[in-house]
């Protein structure tokens, strides 16, 4: 397949999310810190969290480092705040030449006790179904 599923998790949340995506598409997902350029894959799904209203560097790292490849990248995001547009990933993304897809997959994170076990299995069940709708979109079958 040619897609990737990234993520970076500083509390578990987008590595569930991401565990869950990447088992709907048949692929192992890669922690954003051991990437290692494995190729240029034509669709990448980045899992990350908002924190503090902002998207962590290293995921803005990532997206800077795909500057020059031809790739479409989708957003899944969880946050507890409801702020999820982060437009610093978004604005990475486009100084990289990376075409933004519109879809994106929000869920709400928990954060101290706010919104306790989230995520939770269903928002987990929903990723996977954006990221198999999305690949579904986006990819074409391969020959075979």
């Amino acid at each position: 397949m040619d897609a990737m599923v990234v993520y970076h998790s500083k509390t578990g949340h987008s590595r569930k999310l991401a565990l869950r995506a990447a088992q709907a598409l048949a692929i192992q997902p890669v922690d954003i810190r051991d990437w290692k350029n494995p190729g240029r894959p034509v669709l990448v799904f980045i899992v990350s969290g908002v924190y503090g209203g902002k998207t962590a560097p290293e995921v803005l790292d990532f997206a800077r480092s795909l500057a020059g490849s031809p790739v479409r990248a989708a957003l899944i995001t969880s946050c507890a705040s409801g702020r999820e547009e982060q437009k610093d990933l978004q604005a990475a993304l486009k100084a990289a030449g990376v075409s933004l897809l519109m879809e994106r997959f929000t869920c709400p994170g928990s954060f101290l006790f706010f919104r306790l076990g989230r995520p939770n299995r269903a928002d987990c069940e929903a990723a996977a179904e954006f990221a198999t709708r999305t690949a579904a979109l986006y990819l074409t079958p391969q020959a075979g």
